[in-house]
């Protein structure tokens, strides 16, 4: 399942990737967990800083960014489960999941609350800022 796209402010980092059906349903071990991720990608040459950036799901289970500096042309996946942090992987320290398989929306927020970009998927229409449909689709399953 592709998630749609709708993204509402064309900025330089974006979501680039989502897998959200890493998991089975009575399984929580943390292995598990973290095969479930979002992409995070910065399209600029320049460095980035993301601190006190949000990604939260349709139910707004909120992740924030803390002191996370994106290099020019990078990508760092933000897993669920718990783990150690590095340049290029990021953890929730989330016991359970946060993006249902059938429906939701990742959404990135940049320190001041503004929506930089969303990915949905289940949804029968998705449509930008304009109100335009949007039939592109982010990758899922593999890091750019």
């Amino acid at each position: 399942m592709h998630p749609r796209v709708g993204r509402l402010h064309h900025g330089v980092v974006y979501i680039s990737g989502v897998r959200h059906d890493g998991q089975g349903r009575a399984d929580r071990s943390n292995r598990t967990l973290n095969r479930r991720w979002v992409d995070i990608t910065n399209g600029s040459r320049r460095a980035m800083h993301l601190d006190h950036w949000t990604l939260s799901d349709a139910e707004g289970r909120t992740y924030t960014f803390r002191h996370v500096r994106l290099d020019g042309r990078a990508t760092v996946r933000v897993h669920t489960g718990v783990g150690r942090n590095t340049k290029t992987d990021l953890y929730q320290d989330r016991r359970t999941r946060v993006w249902d398989t059938n429906t939701d929306t990742a959404t990135l927020c940049d320190a001041r609350g503004r929506v930089i970009d969303t990915v949905s998927w289940g949804h029968d229409q998705r449509r930008d800022a304009a109100g335009r449909r949007h039939h592109g689709d982010h990758a899922v399953g593999h890091r750019h």
